[in-house]
């Protein structure tokens, strides 16, 4: 799901196999998982979750990928202990799951990660990345926030809101080509709208050939032609925040 206004079932695509490097905390009312870098910084990642949850191994493996490249990086529990969106479950009831999980009423988690980072990591610059759900709150964020640095949101984008374009920071936008969820024109409506009323720099990118989920839920080495293009999304994705997480 990576659009408020008509949710979409999407595909859990590959799960990775994947224990991760990280650990976890409770962090005020929520756990989260966090994965330090090598070395000491005062610059840290918020990651946000798509529907199937902040334990899924695809995720924490994103998660020490950017820890990996110098940044604290944390992937809290934003459905705060609901339980995520199983892929056997009947997509007929997930309009009435999704309702008690709205990715623009996340800033109480928020405020929380941010407080944690801040008295316990000694962080001064934050960005966020989000999939999916997770790019629908990054889009919500970056756009009612001022304390990021830096936004991804990956195949997420807010639908019906009018308070969404003028951006608080620089936010890169990726897309997929032939995503069922987020249909091209949606994006062509996002880039009208931000060449409107955004003042602050930002990118859409929309890949080609390309499915919902391709960045995180689809492994490097189950499609040699897709290889690139997963591979290109990710370091896009870690030269936006090496550029504005300096």
């Amino acid at each position: 799901m990576a659009n408020e206004a008509d949710p979409h079932p999407c595909d859990i695509g590959h799960r990775m196999e994947y224990g991760g490097r990280g650990h976890e905390v409770q962090v005020e009312h929520i756990r989260a998982y966090v994965s330090k870098p090598p070395a000491g910084t005062d610059k840290a990642v918020i990651i946000i979750q798509d529907i199937f949850g902040w334990q899924l191994p695809n995720t924490r493996y994103m998660a020490d990928m950017i820890a990996a490249n110098g940044y604290t990086t944390v992937v809290p529990d934003f459905f705060v202990g609901q339980e995520p969106w199983c892929p056997s479950s009947d997509w007929a009831t997930f309009p009435e799951w999704l309702k008690t999980r709205n990715a623009r009423k996340v800033d109480k988690e928020v405020d929380a990660v941010l407080r944690f980072l801040k008295l316990q990591c000694g962080v001064q610059k934050v960005g966020i990345v989000g999939f999916c759900w997770g790019g629908v709150a990054v889009h919500h964020l970056m756009a009612t926030r001022p304390e990021f640095q830096a936004g991804v949101s990956v195949y997420g984008i807010v639908r019906d809101a009018e308070d969404v374009y003028a951006l608080r920071g620089p936010t890169l936008f990726i897309f997929a080509e032939n995503d069922v969820v987020i249909p091209l024109e949606q994006v062509s409506v996002l880039t009208q709208k931000l060449k409107a009323h955004c003042r602050v720099h930002y990118q859409i990118k929309t890949f080609s050939g390309q499915t919902h989920g391709f960045v995180h839920r689809q492994r490097e080495d189950v499609s040699p032609a897709d290889k690139p293009y997963v591979e290109e999304a990710r370091r896009n994705l870690l030269e936006w925040l090496s550029k504005y997480l300096r």
